[in-house]
This record gives C-alpha cells, structure tokens and sequence, in this order.
C-alpha cells in the first residue's frame, strides 16, 4: 500500500531543472545564467567567525581576482561589491562561441553584512588566497576580555 509513496522533495528548484535545461538549448545567452538570478546576498558565499580578538570573514569567491573585488566598511556593516566576467570558450582562431549550457554566473554582485559593535576598523587587513578572500576585523583593544588576577587577602 505505501510502496507507492515517493520521498517529498524540499528543493524547490529541482523540480524546473528539466525546463532550464530546455531553455538553455534554445537561448544560451538566456538571463537564468545572469548572477542577478541567484537568489538575493547569496553570492559570494560566506563564513563569519568571532574569535576573541577579532571578526574574520571568508568570503568564498572563485575566479576573482583581488581587482574583482572592492570591501568597503561603514556603520558597521561590511559591503563587498565586485563583478564576475562571462567566460566564453573560445578556440584559437575562432569568434567565441556562446554555451550550450552554462552555470557559472556572472555579473557585478553586493553583499553587506552587519558587523558587532567595537571594532577597530583602522585595523582591519585583507587576503586572498586559492580563491577565497579572508577579512580580518579585529576588536578594540578595550572591548578583548581580559583576565583578572585574584589577589590573597
């Protein structure tokens, strides 16, 4: 009797991959392959920690380059603004042909993110390195815990 039940499927969008896939055939350039398509702040992926000194954030951004990528800090909140250039293959001595099927996006992006109080954005340092661009924001100096000494009385 239950033998018939299926597993319900919770994501959504693998339900019209068949339909995607039929419209990338017919318009290859189409706008699902546009970074405007991806879901709101979604892109670049992130990771934020709090250490006890700082706030670092891992901004996961393969294929950019650090020219590719602008951080700005104001009121504490952390905006990254950029663009990701469309690839297109193109073999030597040939015009660039466009893709068949395409799901690396492209386009310019923002994110912002609200960053704690006491930070001492003076301070702050970023790297790149293996595509992932690490920011590091540390605390004010006033703000770290400290360890208080208890004395013998």
């Amino acid at each position: 009797m239950f033998g018939d039940l299926r597993r319900f499927n919770t994501n959504q969008s693998q339900g019209m991959d068949w339909f995607q896939q039929f419209l990338d055939e017919f318009f290859p350039e189409s706008w699902a392959a546009d970074i405007r398509s991806v879901p709101r702040g979604s892109f670049p992926m992130i990771n934020v920690g709090r250490t006890d000194d700082a706030i670092r954030v891992y901004v996961f951004a393969a294929g950019l380059s650090t020219s590719d990528l602008e951080v700005n800090v104001q009121d504490n909140v952390l905006t990254l603004r950029g663009k990701r250039e469309v690839q297109l293959p193109k073999a030597e001595g040939e015009e660039r042909r466009p893709y068949f099927r395409r799901e690396r996006f492209s386009g310019e992006f923002a994110r912002s993110i609200a960053l704690p109080d006491g930070l001492d954005v003076d301070r702050a340092e970023a790297h790149f390195r293996n595509g992932v661009f690490e920011i590091l924001l540390p605390k004010r100096e006033e703000l770290k815990p400290r360890r208080i000494e208890i004395q013998a009385a």
